[in-house]
């Protein structure tokens, strides 16, 4: 489904042109050179204290992840993940930072929530958007509709493997810990973008550590 048949694709493409927008203006915001999709780097966005303070948060609060429709894809995400207190001082601290950054309202973000890989562990290909022809859309409608940006930082040195993979793009990124990975989950004209699926790679050695959050077309609910 595409361009003005698509559910919130006029929100999403207004939001898409104010967040490329205000990230030409941040030095330290580097766009990937590739053609199809938008993802955009930034070194260094937190601290290692936050570093730290991050891991033992998903560490208190990691079990299985979930999928919206696992009946369907047993064994396509084995990572552990939860969501973390948006009452913590240092999840509100990021919040604000991204808010800053991208101009995104933190209104419209899902809890920020923890992966944990360890060795082994992967999440296999995926977009994060939202199929809105399936079962599950109505809720996510209800809960502040599609998916718009992904914010996604790096918390801790991978000893090897647990790179993500943009599998269409030829893209990969090494985690690197306080890096903050970004990207539109839309098109210009805020249709879904194919070009975005993505993958967990296994870690290969070592543990993966990534706090994401997800914000919407609208306030999150």
């Amino acid at each position: 489904m595409r361009g003005e048949n698509h559910p919130d694709c006029e929100a999403l493409a207004r939001i898409g042109a104010g967040v490329r927008d205000r990230l030409a203006r941040v030095p330290s915001a580097h766009r990937a050179v590739i053609e199809g999709a938008e993802i955009y780097t930034v070194a260094d966005f937190i601290s290692a204290d936050a570093c730290h303070r991050l891991t033992s948060l998903i560490d208190a609060v990691a079990c299985p992840s979930r999928l919206v429709e696992e009946e369907d894809w047993e064994g396509y995400r084995t990572s552990y993940s939860g969501d973390i207190d948006p009452a913590d001082p240092t999840i509100r601290a990021l919040e604000r930072d991204l808010s800053r950054l991208t101009g995104l309202d933190a209104a419209r973000s899902e809890c920020a929530q923890g992966q944990r890989y360890r060795c082994g562990e992967y999440y296999h290909e995926h977009c994060d958007w939202f199929d809105t022809d399936a079962d599950y859309w109505p809720q996510e409608d209800g809960n502040g509709g599609q998916r718009s940006w992904t914010a996604m930082v790096y918390l801790n040195t991978v000893e090897l493997g647990g790179y993500t993979d943009f599998t269409k793009l030829g893209l990969r990124v090494t985690p690197q810990p306080g890096t903050l990975l970004l990207w539109n989950n839309a098109c210009p004209d805020g249709s879904p973008n194919p070009w975005t699926l993505h993958a967990a790679r296994p870690v290969e050695r070592g543990v993966k550590y990534v706090v994401t959050k997800w914000y919407r077309a609208r306030r999150w609910q």
